[in-house]
């Protein structure tokens, strides 16, 4: 579920060694599958661990995993990197927006995955988004843009040049293109 290196591992050990005896390490996300996904790390006293959660344990140390951040925490990577302007302990969990989806899914739900986890982020740099509506019969995904991309004069070259292109690249037998629903000179939904 979640794969630790060494140089973390030894970062927790030390950490560990100034709390009591017993504490664990915590791994979390707050809001899960939600596109403010936060995950973190923190102390887990003995004392405050439940009967459903999950054990994983590490040399030295168990990390500790909630039963509801278990599935958005799955190929989550924990590293510590030091450098010469200090150090970061870095969280990698590419499905704490979104749990993951199997390959035999149906296909709305496996655009919405890639939507939440490989454009929205792509997007919020700017305030934008994007949420999948429907896909037609003839394999056109229906999308509808919100936040600063609502009325942006560059939508059309975002729908084209980059998130058609990589849907279909994804889905190629699947996908025949996008359409954007959104009415951006009046800043709202087409169906209303």
């Amino acid at each position: 579920m979640i794969s630790i290196s060494e140089s973390a591992q030894a970062h927790f050990r030390e950490l560990l060694s100034n709390q009591d005896e017993g504490t664990s390490i915590r791994v979390f996300v707050v809001n899960p599958g939600r596109p403010n996904a936060e995950c973190g790390v923190s102390y887990c006293p003995p004392d405050s661990v439940e009967d459903n959660d999950i054990r994983l344990p590490f040399t030295g140390f168990d990390a500790v995993v909630d039963e509801e951040s278990a599935p958005f925490l799955e190929a989550a990577e924990i590293d510590f990197v030091q450098q010469e302007l200090g150090s970061q302990l870095t969280l990698k969990a590419p499905n704490a927006k979104a749990k993951k989806v199997d390959d035999d899914a149906p296909l709305i739900e496996r655009v919405d995955y890639v939507i939440q986890n490989q454009i929205n982020p792509q997007l919020a740099s700017h305030g934008g988004q994007v949420m999948i509506s429907e896909i037609t019969t003839d394999g056109v995904a229906i999308l509808q843009f919100g936040g600063g991309c609502n009325g942006c004069s560059m939508v059309d070259v975002t729908l084209k040049d980059g998130i058609e292109k990589q849907l279909l690249d994804l889905f190629p037998q699947e996908l025949s293109g996008v359409r954007d629903i959104t009415e951006h000179q009046r800043g709202e939904h087409s169906y209303y």
